[in-house]
């Protein structure tokens, strides 16, 4: 009797996943608070100027009240997107879903692929790119300097493990 495997009945264990997302300094909540202040400012200037005489500058008061919300409300929908990359003994897969939800995937072989950094030196890790077989790929553009070089540290050492191969205990 012979036992057949297909490749996706025992996938290969994770040994790194991450999900990167945008960095949004300002809650909801603080959002919510942020836009209360502006606008009860702007109502107070904009009454001031209506009993002045001046009642065109209430409308156009109303307006940067206006266009400060839609700019904010288009930050945190471009905030939606984000980037998941995660490696296992066979392969690494990089997927990237825009704000829209629109994905693109990338499979790649974790023994062919380097991680290559740009560096500045006075700020560090700039750009990451992962390079398989002469085509650059950037990943973890949301994150600052710092985050960078630590994502770099723990995906270098993710794909050292995934270049040494699976070490698969045998069932009981």
């Amino acid at each position: 009797m012979s036992i057949m495997r297909r490749d996706n009945e025992f996938p290969d264990p994770k040994i790194f996943s991450a999900i990167i997302t945008p960095h949004r300094s300002l809650s909801s909540t603080g959002f919510l608070i942020f836009m209360l202040c502006i606008g009860s400012l702007s109502f107070v200037s904009g009454m001031a100027f209506l009993l002045l005489g001046a009642w065109p500058i209430f409308g156009f008061l109303g307006l940067d009240v206006l266009l400060v919300y839609w700019a904010f409300r288009a930050n945190y929908r471009s905030g939606r997107a984000y980037e998941e990359v995660t490696v296992t003994a066979s392969e690494l897969t990089v997927r990237k879903v825009n704000h829209r939800g629109g994905v693109r995937e990338w499979t790649l072989n974790p023994v062919w692929v380097k991680l290559d950094r740009i560096v500045h030196e006075e700020f560090g890790i700039e750009r990451l790119f992962l390079v398989s077989h002469g085509r650059r790929l950037p990943i973890a553009g949301f994150l600052g300097p710092d985050e960078k070089a630590s994502f770099a540290h723990a995906l270098t050492s993710a794909l050292g493990e995934a270049r040494r191969g699976p070490t698969r205990t045998a069932p009981e």
